[in-house]
């Protein structure tokens, strides 16, 4: 039995070595140097912007929903998903793409999953019916829909490279048997009132849901939503606003590195410390992209005024782009409301003076993107 101050390996009749981790708080308890408090300071002020520049926001649940794309997004990516930004918003306002419908639907599956957690949250605190209702929603209809949905796993599962023996993995979580009662202290650690920095608990708990990885698919979508959960259950983030996937996805060799690293070596300070480096700089993000958003609202507005161009209907159009920035003349004329000759007049100026772009090269049943939006909130969608 090889073992760290985080757990042990245990060799499996099979020849194999599985990791059964300690259950939470850590023992002993982290320790707090310098730089630790340093980036939990910095986290915590990082967090505070974010949270207050949504209130200046013209729209922030307009803001709140597209950033959520995005994560749903990327946190699908990351396990393999290959959907685009684009095609996701073509899939939603009912317009033809040439992505493949599955993967899209694991990535609005994550939407929904979300939606629900969080209004299952208004009636009470992270338990583990409430992981197994949004993991069921999570994987629903997609490649992993025939593996236990909802379920925690009863047989041994293993992270490795595609098509590799379990004796080749990277990484084997705990038996099957020892899931449920993992899980348990797991519920127990998130519900407890106790004086670990809440920062601090939310990247204890993503390491110890991932070290665990209770279920045979989804596992690291579901891990990340906790983050999401916890920190608004927690009241940290009034609104859903911080989403860690495009920083674990922009930094995944030493994401992966770093959780291995407090199960070899029981270095959970390292890993903690990475992920406080997220959070600020999830953080500086999201606050970037929702002042250029206000700056680019501000923009077309005064576009629309400096060309003379429809009045309000004009800005009932721009504004309801932020929405929905895929659009069809007959999409703008139903929301004007106006005839289709007058929505095209419209589309047409607009395009004229560079807020919109026809990306379909047809001459019936055009498409035009709201292109200086999708550019701000698909950055780091395509790296």
């Amino acid at each position: 039995m090889i073992e760290s101050r985080c757990g042990h390996f245990i060799r499996q009749k099979e020849g194999y070595n599985a990791f059964v981790p300690k259950g939470l708080p850590p023992d002993p308890p982290l320790v707090w140097d310098n730089r630790l408090q340093t980036l939990l300071s910095e986290a915590d002020q990082a967090l505070a912007r974010l949270d207050g520049i949504s209130e200046t926001l013209p729209n922030p649940d307009l803001f709140i929903a597209m950033f959520l794309k995005k994560e749903a997004l990327i946190s699908s990516q990351i396990e393999g998903t290959q959907a685009s930004m684009k095609g996701i918003l073509e899939f939603e306002a009912n317009f033809p793409t040439g992505e493949d419908i599955n993967e899209i639907r694991e990535v609005l599956n994550y939407i929904r999953a979300m939606d629900k957690g969080l209004a299952i949250l208004k009636e009470g605190p992270i338990r583990i019916e409430l992981i197994k209702t949004i993991h069921r929603i999570l994987i629903e209809g997609t490649r992993g829909s025939d593996r236990q949905p909802g379920e925690f796993r009863t047989i041994q599962n293993y992270i490795g490279r595609k098509g590799g023996s379990i004796y080749e993995a990277d990484y084997i979580p705990p038996p099957p048997d020892r899931v449920e009662d993992l899980m348990k202290n797991l519920e127990a650690f998130i519900t407890s009132r106790d004086e670990i920095p809440r920062l601090v608990k939310v990247a204890l708990i993503h390491s110890q849901f991932e070290t665990i990885h209770p279920f045979l698919d989804g596992n690291g979508r579901m891990g990340r939503l906790l983050i999401t959960f916890y920190l608004c259950e927690e009241g940290i983030l009034q609104k859903p606003l911080l989403y860690m996937s495009i920083y674990l996805n922009r930094h995944k060799p030493e994401y992966m590195q770093i959780l291995n690293n407090t199960r070899t070596e029981g270095d959970l300070e390292n890993w903690v410390k990475f992920f406080l480096r997220g959070v600020v700089e999830v953080s500086r993000d999201a606050t970037m992209a929702a002042k250029e958003i206000i700056l680019l609202r501000e923009d077309v507005v005064n576009k629309l005024i400096e060309h003379d161009i429809g009045g309000n209907k004009a800005i009932k159009l721009v504004y309801s782009l932020f929405q929905q920035p895929i659009i069809s003349i007959s999409d703008v004329a139903r929301s004007l409301p106006v005839s289709n000759p007058t929505a095209l007049k419209l589309v047409d100026k607009l395009e004229e003076i560079g807020i919109l772009t026809e990306i379909t090269g047809k001459q019936r049943f055009k498409r035009y993107l709201f292109s200086d939006y999708i550019a701000i909130i698909e950055r780091g969608t395509k790296d």
